[in-house]
Order: structure tokens, then sequence, then C-alpha cells
């Protein structure tokens, strides 16, 4: 059986390097990687990986645009701004937007399996809740401006029919390795990795919420596996579409996840709290957690990592090692 054909963009970048990972882990090497390798921590997450070609964004866009590209079985679109602060809205509207469209638009015509990145950023504060009903989309307000992209290509694929044939995900708080090219958008687990290893202990942002006591802010934080685990079932399962949650269904505190990475260290918690920045207060969510039920009702079946053995794992085997040998 010949294998099987994949293009993965945003494939240097976070959970597509992790991505290809598992794709080789299954034995597959015919993959066309997409991305920019704009940081040394982006090539530093390829460096293990086998796959058929590298190509730039504006390489690949110009050649399935013009249909100079090789047809493939599954395109698992991840490459996007996710800059939650990006104010560049001209930007993000061809990036996250329009390329999306004219990829998923070429799949379809094409019968090309098409997995997407959306975010549970298209969920704005919550008010709604975390439920990944169709009805309740075009009704969201996201907070920024990444989360209006994403939330834009969403209803284009509502009400275009598309969602009918293309699978979405909604990934809520993932962390894990081969996200050091992040910058600030890295996880507060990597963050605080580095910080503990600084200063001897931690910051965490003080709530500005009467609901909320400090650092009992609630996440729906999910490893990075997982979130690849997801992903690829809907590549196994070509009859599921829709838009779907990917989160573990557990809300769990930054206290919580501190104390993680204290206890993956070996450290006593040393933690206090400092201001949350004015610029952030106002589009800070409190509370997130992701509603599974239709996830589960598509068969995937598979436990989500807790962030005590996540954190254990991502401390020991990944950043341990890395600082150990610079």
């Amino acid at each position: 059986m010949p294998d099987q054909s994949f293009v993965v963009t945003g494939g240097a970048g976070f959970i597509g390097s992790n991505l290809v990972a598992a794709l080789n882990a299954r034995g597959h090497t015919d993959i066309v990687v997409v991305d920019t390798l704009n940081h040394p921590e982006k090539e530093h997450n390829l460096a293990d990986a086998v796959y058929r070609e590298f190509v730039t964004k504006q390489a690949f866009r110009e050649r399935f645009l013009a249909g100079r590209h090789p047809l493939v079985d599954t395109v698992f679109h991840l490459g996007a701004c996710s800059s939650t602060t990006e104010q560049n809205a001209a930007y993000l509207e061809d990036n996250n937007v329009l390329y999306t469209r004219q990829l998923c638009e070429w799949c379809l015509a094409h019968d090309i399996r098409f997995v997407y990145a959306s975010s549970a950023a298209t969920y704005g504060d919550g008010a709604l809740g975390y439920v990944d009903d169709h009805t309740l989309i075009p009704s969201l307000e996201p907070l920024n401006l990444y989360g209006r992209s994403k939330q834009s290509f969403d209803l284009w694929a509502l009400q275009s029919g598309a969602v009918d044939r293309i699978a979405g995900l909604k990934y809520f708080n993932v962390y894990g390795p081969r996200e050091g090219h992040k910058g600030d958008m890295r996880s507060v687990v990597n963050k605080a990795y580095r910080q503990i290893l600084d200063t001897g202990g931690l910051q965490l942002f003080r709530s500005h919420h009467p609901d909320y006591r400090d650092g009992e802010q609630l996440r729906d934080f999910v490893y990075v596996r997982d979130a690849v685990a997801v992903t690829l079932f809907f590549h196994d399962h070509p009859d599921q579409s829709g838009i779907f949650n990917c989160g573990t269904g557990e809300a769990r505190s930054w206290l919580d996840l501190g104390r993680a990475v204290f206890a993956a260290m070996d450290r006593e918690p040393d933690i206090t709290f400092i201001d949350m920045p004015s610029s952030i207060r106002d589009k800070y969510q409190y509370y997130t957690r992701a509603d599974v039920a239709k996830l589960r009702a598509t068969g995937y079946n598979a436990p989500f990592t807790s962030i005590e053995a996540g954190v254990d794992d991502y401390v020991r085997n990944h950043l341990a090692p890395t600082m150990d040998s610079r």
C-alpha cells in the first residue's frame, strides 16, 4: 500500500512540528512542510523530522492557486499568526482568513481532507459558554483581532457549507515541547521553568475579578501530544466533520500549574503575585473549559493527560535536558 501524503502548514511551529513527528512515528515521510524558518528554534523543531519537501508559505500558496501543487491525502492547516496581541488587521485578514479559505477551497475541489486550526480565543470572555455547537458560533464575540480572524473563517465555513466536509479544532491552552520559538506566546509552563531556574520563584498575575482569588483563574490546559492525537483522529476519520473543541474538559488553576512545575523540578513552591498589565486586564479570560461532549460523540475516547503528568513529562524529558545541554 503506498504511503499516504500530507501537507502540514506551520509544520516547523509548535503543534505542527509535533504533528510531523507523530506522522513520522506512524511511518509516514511523504510530507510537505510549509513554514518560514525565522527562528533558530523552528529549525531545531525539524532537526529529527523526515519529510519530502520544505516550502515557504508564499511559494506553497502560489503553487496551489496556480494548480501546480501535487495532490495529497490530507492537508493539516496549522499555519497562522497566533499572536493574541497582533494589531495588523489587514495582515490577519490575509494570513488567517483569505489564505485559509483559498487552501480549503483547493482541498474541497480535489477531495483532499482538510483539518484546520481554529481557536478557543473565538469564545471571547466565555459569556456564552464553551460549547462547540455550530448554531452558537455566529453569536460569539472574540476579545482580540486574532480571535476574530479565526472566527471569521469559522463563519465562512458554516455559511458556505464547507463545514460539512472539513474539520476545525478549537485548541485550548496547549503546552509542551517545541514551543521555544514562540517568544511571549510560549506557555506559562515554559516561562515558569526558566523563571524558577533564574530566580528560584514564580510570579503569577494577581486576580482583578472579585469572583477569583489570586492564582485561581482557571484554564483548560492541553498537553501537545493530546492536541496532536485529536488532530490525527480527524484524518483517520474523514466521515467526522465540523468544528470541535480540543481541550480536556477540565478547568485547572494557574496555581495548580505552577505547583506542578515546581514538583517536576523537585522544588518547594515559591509563588508570588504581580498586577496584571492594564493593557490586557479588560480582555483577560478568567475561566475556560472545553465542552468535549461533541468530540466524544465522534468516537474519540482517548484520555487526556493531567497537568501533573503533562508538566512532569515536559519539564523532565524536554525542558531540563535542553537547558542542561546549553
